[in-house]
């Protein structure tokens, strides 16, 4: 599988744990940075991450900033794109079974290496359910295209 990273500063170290685990797994892992622990904005890598995704060039991202929020809402700006926030092995799971997320996002001051490659086993390995799920998505698209011109005053 392709699969994106993108990171700040703050997520820098667990992006390389996890970038030399994914590449142990036998995929294929496209950095788009950063590359050290010098304050950076998450924003330009997540959406850097975001290009590779939407443009097909990757099948999954997993994004990692301070304490993920940031990169979640980020991420979640755009059409096509499903990022979960994960800091157990369970909301991994079910980010993937019932949502379908394409996009893991956590946070590189929030949770430990070894879970945190854990969570990521599971979000790769775990399929989507299908079924129900997919109508839930769909209204989800049709909602957001129907609120996109309401405006508050």
């Amino acid at each position: 599988m392709r699969i994106v990273l993108a990171s700040d500063h703050a997520g820098f170290e667990l992006k390389e744990r996890i970038k030399e685990y994914l590449q142990e797994m036998g995929h294929e892992v496209l950095d788009v940075g950063c590359h050290s622990c010098e304050s950076v904005d998450y924003p330009v890598f997540g959406a850097k991450g975001l290009e590779k995704l939407l443009s097909g060039q990757a099948e999954r991202g997993i994004f990692i900033c301070g304490t993920g929020l940031g990169m979640t809402i980020m991420a979640n700006r755009f059409p096509g794109i499903r990022a979960a926030l994960c800091h157990d092995c369970y909301t991994a799971r079910m980010c993937r079974l019932h949502n379908d997320a394409n996009v893991l996002t956590m946070g590189g001051r929030v949770i430990g290496p070894a879970l945190a490659l854990e969570i990521v086993r599971i979000f790769l390995e775990t399929p989507f359910e299908d079924g129900r799920h997919s109508r839930r998505l769909q209204l989800i698209e049709e909602y957001a295209r129907s609120l996109q011109n309401v405006r508050q005053d």
